[in-house]
Formats: C-alpha cells, structure tokens, sequence
C-alpha cells in the first residue's frame, strides 16, 4: 500500500480566535424574540388581509 500524505488543514472550517469580530452582537434570547416577533407578525397579516 503506497504511503498518501493528505494536505494538513481544517476543512473550510475557522479557529475560534479567526473568527470576525462584529461590533453588533446579540443573545440567543434576542435572537429568539425576533424570530417569535417576525412569526407573529406574519401570522398576523395573514389573519387581517
């Protein structure tokens, strides 16, 4: 069996300490509210129009 050497790397994938760092964060609990905001909102339109 011949010996394949495969390129070391990560696979597209990023270290933690590469990642962007946005100036505009937010919690998962906000991302939540806006997700049950955007649903009702589109609920309720459906409902009046």
């Amino acid at each position: 069996m011949a010996d394949i050497s495969m390129p070391g790397g990560f696979g597209g994938l990023m270290r933690y300490n590469e990642e962007y760092d946005s100036k505009v964060k937010f919690g998962p609990g906000a991302v939540v509210a806006m997700i049950i905001v955007v649903i009702a909102f589109v609920v309720g339109m459906k409902l009046f129009f």
